[in-house]
């Protein structure tokens, strides 16, 4: 059974989970940041690792900081049905 781990710090798929947590914060493709930091590698290396460092000891105090739960979006979707349905049978138009 595989659990699953939001922290994008503890998670297998990332390293630190900097891009990914900057793009959850500010809701854009995390894949974006992640084709600037390997074009920069190319350019000049150690100012892009020493960037990547540093944003990600920014997310991480800001994450033990400012703790914000988020709910899972399946569970937003799922009680917004059963709300409608106690509601009531709607009335439906006849269709010609």
């Amino acid at each position: 059974m595989q659990v699953s781990n939001p922290n994008p710090f503890l998670r297998d798929d990332t390293m630190l989970g900097v891009c990914q947590a900057i793009g959850e914060d500010f809701g854009f493709s995390p894949v974006w940041l992640r084709v600037l930091f390997g074009a920069g590698l190319i350019w000049n290396p150690v100012y892009d690792i020493s960037a990547y460092l540093a944003l990600g000891a920014i997310v991480l105090v800001s994450r033990l900081i400012v703790r914000n739960p988020r709910r899972p979006k399946a569970a937003v979707a799922a009680t917004a049905p059963a709300e409608t349905a106690a509601a009531g049978p709607e009335a439906l138009p006849i269709a010609a």
